[in-house]
């Protein structure tokens, strides 16, 4: 078969997999995995409310006239699903409370949870239909940037997060309208046409453009692109094949593999491959300070007591976390400030002010990433080693390969209920809280997702 023949199947599998997914039966561990991920997903998005790009967010969609679709969390606000998707993704990649895939290299709950829930509302979907356009959209995002070489696509200053996002939120949407297989064609092209992001984001110093752009920008183009296909928008049905489509536009590599897109499509979940955080900071910081935080309960490390310390990181990980101007992805102040306080909370690990704390800038003189060349290559990504000399020279080591809540070290039920119940009591109060945990734990029960409206509204 001719390269361009292969590449011409490509678009039938994938669209007839999306179509089909609302009749499909998934196993019983994805259908679990799937409500950890949407329930950490809407833990983001409502503690997301509060911070500056969900504020902004929530007054873009107040100010947008539309129909009364679906809801905007942090809220009482019913607006368009288009507002709603944009505006609760914009929420969930607030900060970095959000779920990541390695082998992907980008968020996927963050914009494909928010365009699955909109839609949802829109067509007064019941909760399985929400569920399974979730895990429809986790498996054409993830696979997307993997076909386009996801490891590739940073040093071409493209942004996987974003790109992937498109993809995966326009699945999501069109699985849970229940669009047929022709119909999910078209979603795929004018997801393809929309699908953007460039990597000058991460100057930004307030994480709203990176909200945008990781989050808001993928969930709203994908959403848009299932309902102007509903509307009966049609154009060229196969972006992946033909003279100048996607893959020639987009791949940083002279040889992409689009046949990844549909290998092992309703056998393979990549919702299973997917981390998620067990603090809230970035991805690249998680196993480092995990080992931190054994180090100083094994030895009872102290500002006073420590001489140095050494992080070691994939080389991938450390552009994004080495000193950045945010604190949640500053390697070395989310570090110091937790050898300062013994832990790290939710509030420490946001203050632009402790970042100029004279405390904090001094110890932060004593640690130093480095991109370890073991790691970059290990077969277990997100890998994190810290080395801490003490002031009477002794030599402590922490090797964390995967930190828990990484897919080979998945979070339980229960911690992901603890770090929900943390992230969104202090907006919902207990009682909601409970209530809307309870409700997605039973999604299968939920006949129309405005149920969970009452649930999600501040």
């Amino acid at each position: 078969m001719r390269k361009d023949e292969a590449k011409r199947t490509i678009v039938e599998e994938v669209s007839s997999y999306i179509s089909s997914t609302g009749n499909t039966r998934l196993p019983a561990e994805v259908v679990q995995k799937a409500k950890h991920h949407i329930l950490d997903t809407l833990a983001a998005i409502v503690s997301g409310s509060k911070l500056k790009p969900g504020q902004l967010a929530k007054g873009y969609a107040r100010s947008q006239a539309g129909v009364k679709e679906a809801q905007v969390a942090g809220s009482r606000m019913v607006c368009s699903a288009t507002h709603a998707a944009f505006a609760n993704a914009m929420m969930a990649h607030a900060d970095e409370t959000d779920d990541s895939n390695a082998r992907a290299r980008m968020h996927p709950g963050s914009s494909i949870v928010p365009a699955a829930l909109a839609m949802a509302e829109r067509e007064k979907a019941d909760g399985m239909s929400f569920l399974k356009g979730v895990v429809a959209g986790y498996d054409i995002g993830c696979r997307l940037t993997q076909a386009l070489g996801a490891g590739n696509l940073r040093q071409a200053a493209l942004s996987a997060h974003s790109i992937g996002g498109h993809f995966g939120a326009a699945a999501a949407a069109a699985s849970v309208a229940g669009l047929d297989q022709h119909q999910v064609k078209y979603v795929l092209s004018y997801a393809a046409q929309q699908a953007s992001g460039v990597t000058f984001l991460y100057r930004d110093e307030e994480h709203v453009q990176k909200a945008f752009v990781f989050a808001g920008m993928p969930a709203r183009n994908g959403l848009t692109a299932a309902v102007l296909v509903q509307m009966g928008f049609t154009g060229v049905p196969d972006p992946f094949a033909g003279e100048e489509n996607f893959f020639d536009a987009f791949s940083p590599i002279p040889n992409p593999r689009p046949e990844l897109i549909a290998e092992g499509l309703g056998s393979e979940y990549e919702i299973m491959f997917t981390n998620l955080k067990k603090f809230s900071v970035g991805s690249p910081i998680q196993a480092p300070l995990d080992a931190l935080l054994i180090l100083i309960g094994k030895y009872g490390l102290t500002p006073e007591n420590v001489g140095s310390i050494t992080a070691r990181l994939p080389d991938y990980g450390v552009p994004t976390v080495n000193d950045a101007s945010m604190p949640n992805i500053n390697l070395q102040y989310i570090l110091a400030v937790t050898l300062l306080d013994g832990d790290l909370t939710f509030k420490a690990a946001h203050s632009y002010e402790r970042m100029n704390d004279p405390p904090v800038l001094q110890l932060k003189k004593r640690i130093k990433l480095i991109a370890d060349p073991e790691l970059s290559t290990a077969k277990i990504m997100r890998q994190g080693i810290v080395e801490v000399t003490t002031k009477d020279g002794t030599q402590l080591r922490e090797h964390v390969v995967s930190v828990r809540g990484m897919a080979e070290n998945p979070m339980t039920t229960a911690e992901v209920e603890k770090k929900s119940r943390e992230l969104m009591a202090p907006v919902l109060g207990k009682d909601r809280t409970e209530k809307l945990i309870h409700a997605i734990w039973n999604l299968e029960h939920v006949r129309n997702v405005r149920q969970l409206r009452p649930l999600i509204s501040a």
